[in-house]
């Protein structure tokens, strides 16, 4: 396994959590609104996702107790940090990609409901 993806799976969500809250508060979106598109991500509920922040689990443990990952994930595509989301060769990786994606949507502006894609 390659030693940089080791690391990014060992950062704890908490710490994530946090960087995610803050700016997506800076541009006037809310906890409940972060809440909402990871809970839709993750099957998590804001209480268990505030219970993974505040347990100490790195990346790789709290996709591993996601109750669901939404049957809608292949649907999230796009640039995050001058990776394209689709095209990541690891799955754990690319959950975590699809992760900030939807978290740098929310935090532009984009509609939840666009935002919780859906076939079409």
């Amino acid at each position: 396994m390659n030693d940089k993806l080791e690391r990014v799976f060992a950062y704890r969500f908490g710490d994530i959590y946090a960087n995610y809250l803050a700016k997506v508060e800076r541009k006037g979106k809310t906890r409940a609104e972060l809440d909402d598109v990871l809970g839709w991500l993750t099957g998590h509920s804001a209480d268990g996702l505030h219970a993974a922040a505040e347990s100490g689990q790195n990346l790789r443990e709290f996709f591993a107790s996601a109750p669901r990952l939404t049957p809608h994930a292949e649907l999230i595509t796009g640039v995050v940090c001058g990776v394209r989301v689709e095209e990541v060769a690891d799955p754990l990786m690319q959950k975590i990609r699809w992760m900030d994606k939807v978290v740098d949507e929310l935090a532009r502006g984009k509609k939840i409901e666009s935002i919780k894609r859906s076939p079409r």
